[in-house]
């Protein structure tokens, strides 16, 4: 035992303020607390949180009276103290709540407050699990009212600190909580035949295969038990259970494993399936390199001796990703973790098939679309460094939150993209940069790759900051795509459009499918029509809460706000001049969609967009049917532009290039460029050339030609000018303040005295305060302001001053009720 020391802990709490909240540890409690362990502790007046302590000392505060700790959940640290650093960098950075941060960093299950709702977990078999008295008295109270708040529970016991009583019962899957419950993903499960345990002695079960062969009314069910141990595998001398399904293919029918199952000669249970359970093992071979990646492979090892971090810019269909199996590999050798970030969770369904063939169940996923348990149990496998299993994470950006202990390498594939930036909630950070600062933190190495670059990466590597290495050939030396323009404003003079389709669309559709070739058009918007109008008025119908017109999609019959999700039924008359002369203007993917089918009714046609892959399995379904050519034609969104292969495809059609183009953004030009250069590189990538049209009202556009050319090194030079010329980054740092406020004056008033304050700080630096392209959204008006800050200038200090500043401007009382998020490095 210790001696009697007064300890307080500093805690994070997963609250959105900045400051850490500093508890007294009770004496008891003194040998149990560590820096990393979660604790229960009072917030407010009657709520218990539970909280990540980071400081342990024996400092009393002197400006309050501290209250006790109630409880430590944990006996070992769930969060190390790099991940904790890592924590205090991004609320820093990008000026967000500590609180926020925790919030996104940890799974839910691991947060349980006082409000927290409890169920009983659906597997839940009371004759099968040994119960406390107090945990019995839970499941009463949880028949009889289905779900109960952790305060009940608290009163039902009449304790306190119920938090691990709870956190038993959750780990040994007797409740869950309701936020689990609420979870879009759920298990797989499926079932499982086995020996019943009473037969699995060899005498027992030769007596009974005798027995049921020498019997011609159950000659069957000796087959199907013959079946049974031909189809189960022995591991560390024990039966593993057969799934139902296989012994069905096998010929074994439902009624013969009913009638085993009622002599009690077999049990059938249901058991929840893992991920990766029906993934091929690793076959231990890798594909042999083209003599241009294994150039690049040498060059990426050196520059990863040189650099922390290394752009890997390959052409589309280069064979990237051979490459970094090979490093993976390298890295798993030295006992390290890898951790392999996507921009999309979409994006893990084909790229966990091509590295499962080498790496089997060294590889996990983590994204928000798994349950809580699952999520926990992938966190404790990293926390634990398991030599086994999850060595390689493949993930969407929250994996860089995961508890590594041994990180050797961080790839960031498509770094380009924007998905890899959190836009809401709070903090709104970027993974990829993250990233770079994780590798620092940890003594990993960063690999960025991409076709298209960001500017930013391009500049970094090209003034020596990053490595930098280049792959320019496509695996087998496929050439790369032509491109060809298809004049819309041209043909409509022609006459020869059909709908939204240019001539020569059609006849490069009509030519693939006549050779059986597959067919990728990409539309970037979805719905039907993006807008109704009146013919007489001009009059547009708009949402309730937005500032925005209304998208028609014809599935649902509904006019939808893509915004805030409000949905109105199709009027027939105009809502302002009751005229019924509406026309439907634009196109989205739903109408190519419905066009096609009428074009080419005798083709399968899907489509690939947010609406259409809302269910879980949709996306992986949609595009299966594409890899088995079961469909023909794939229209989408900007979902097909990103690391897709099949080798069928032999055009991709870009069917609105203008609206890309044409956005209010200084990145439109980057974007466009990237994702038409990232869909064009899905046609022809395994054995011969592929064909791309882009049809586009403005055929001589600059960036267009850079895509025809595939030239992005001439692309970047024209536009980094640009950046220079008009401060933006990388020559600038940017950061976005969005004012809202359901009063349109009050919110005017407000902005202005914001940018009055940070004007008089950051003098020409500030532009604004502006309303965004959309003014209004969920019924709150929007203003903007904008600072641009040298690369150069101290980043903490600038950062506090900015803060002081927003701190000052809440101290005015009718400034309380405005809400201003702060993004830091706007994409």
């Amino acid at each position: 035992m210790s001696e009697r020391l007064t300890l307080f802990v500093d805690v994070i709490l997963p609250v959105p303020i900045h400051q850490e909240f500093t508890y007294r540890v009770p004496f008891e409690l003194n040998d149990h607390v560590q820096i990393g362990v979660r604790v229960v502790v009072p917030f407010g007046k009657s709520k218990l949180q539970t909280g990540i302590v980071t400081k342990i000392h024996e400092i009393v505060p002197s400006n309050y009276q501290t209250r006790f700790v109630e409880h430590i959940l944990d006996e070992q640290p769930i969060v190390t103290a790099t991940q904790l650093k890592f924590w205090s960098w991004i609320a820093s950075y990008y000026m967000s709540a500590i609180g926020d941060v925790m919030n996104v960093a940890l799974p839910s299950n691991f947060k349980l407050a006082s409000e927290s709702v409890i169920v009983l977990h659906p597997d839940f078999e009371e004759e099968r699990t040994s119960l406390s008295e107090r945990e019995r008295q839970i499941i009463e109270a949880l028949e009889i009212h289905e779900s109960i708040d952790l305060k009940t529970v608290a009163e039902i016991l009449n304790i306190k600190t119920i938090h691990p009583i709870i956190k038993s019962m959750m780990d040994r899957r007797i409740v869950l909580s309701i936020e689990e419950l609420n979870q879009k993903f759920t298990p797989k499960t499926k079932l499982f035949v086995e020996i019943a345990p009473a037969f699995r002695n060899d005498d027992e079960l030769q007596d009974t295969l005798t027995r049921l062969e020498h019997n011609k009314a159950s000659y069957k069910q000796f087959e199907a038990l013959m079946i049974l141990l031909r189809e189960a595998a022995f591991q560390e001398n024990k039966l593993i259970p057969v799934e139902k399904n296989r012994l069905i293919d096998a010929g074994v029918s439902t009624s013969t494993l009913s009638s085993l199952q009622k002599k009690g000669i077999i049990t059938m249970e249901r058991y929840q399936i893992g991920r990766f359970d029906e993934m091929t093992a690793a076959s231990n071979g890798f594909k042999p390199l083209s003599e241009a990646q294994n150039e690049a492979l040498q060059e990426l090892r050196a520059s990863m001796e040189e650099f922390t971090t290394t752009l890997f810019h390959g052409v589309t269909g280069s064979g990237k990703t051979e490459v970094y199996a090979q490093l993976i590999q390298e890295q798993l050798d030295n006992g390290k973790q890898v951790l392999f970030l996507l921009p999309e969770i979409a994006l893990t369904t084909q790229l966990i098939q091509r590295l499962s063939l080498y790496f089997g169940e060294q590889i996990g996923v983590y994204h928000s679309k798994f349950n809580q348990n699952e999520r926990v149990e992938i966190w404790n496998h990293v926390l634990n460094n398991d030599p086994n299993k999850f060595r390689i994470i493949l993930g969407a950006r929250s994996s860089i939150f995961l508890p590594y202990q041994n990180l050797g390498l961080i790839i960031v594939d498509e770094e380009h993209e924007g998905s890899f930036k959190q836009f809401d909630p709070s903090p709104r950070y970027n993974a990829r940069d993250a990233a770079i600062v994780l590798a620092h933190l940890t003594k990993a190495k960063v690999i960025l790759g991409s076709a298209t670059p960001s500017i930013e990466s391009y500049y970094n590597a090209k003034s020596g900051k990053f490595g930098l290495v280049e792959l320019n050939i496509r695996f087998g030396n496929i050439s790369l795509p032509e491109v060809f323009i298809a004049d819309v404003k041209l043909e409509r003079k022609q006459k020869k459009m059909s709908s939204h389709f240019t001539s020569m669309l059609l006849d490069e559709m009509k030519v693939a499918l006549e050779k059986d070739e597959q067919i990728i058009l990409f539309q970037n918007r979805r719905g039907y029509t993006p807008l109704w109008s009146c013919e007489v008025c001009d009059w547009v119908p708009k949402c309730s809460n937005c500032d925005v017109s209304l998208t028609y999609h014809k599935f649902s019959n509904q006019l939808k706000c893509h915004y805030c999700g409000f949905i109105a039924a199709p009027m027939g008359s105009c809502g302002q001049c009751g005229s019924n002369r509406l026309n439907m203007l634009g196109f989205g993917t739903e109408k190519i969609e419905d066009e096609l089918q009428l074009l080419f009714p005798d083709k399968v046609i899907k489509r690939l967009d947010f609406d259409s892959t809302r269910s879980k399995n949709a996306y992986e379904t949609i595009l299966n049917d594409f890899g088995d050519r079961k469909t023909h034609i794939l229209v989408g969104t900007q979902m097909i532009t990103k690391g897709l292969d099949f080798d069928n495809v032999s055009l991709v059609g870009v069917l609105d290039a203008d609206q890309m183009l044409n956005r209010v953004d200084f990145r439109a030009f980057e974007k466009s460029f990237q994702m038409m250069t990232q869909v064009s590189g899905r046609a022809g990538r395994k054995f011969k050339r592929g064909k791309v049209v882009i049809q586009t009202g403005n055929p001589d556009n600059w960036v267009i030609q850079k895509v025809i050319e595939h030239n992005f090194v001439d692309f970047y030079q024209n536009e980094i000018l640009e950046r220079k010329n008009f401060f933006y980054p990388p020559f600038y740092k940017l950061v976005q303040f969005t004012l809202k406020h359901r009063d349109e004056h009050v919110l005017d008033e407000a902005a202005n005295q914001l940018a009055a304050g940070l004007k008089a700080v950051f003098k020409e630096r500030v532009l604004g305060p502006d309303y965004p392209v959309v003014r209004k959204i969920n019924n709150l008006f929007l203003k903007t302001i904008l600072i641009k800050i040298e690369r150069e200038a101290p980043d903490k200090k600038v950062k506090e001053r900015l803060q002081s500043i927003i701190n000052e401007f809440y101290s005015v009382p009718l400034h309380k009720s405005i809400r201003i998020s702060t993004d830091v490095d706007p994409v």
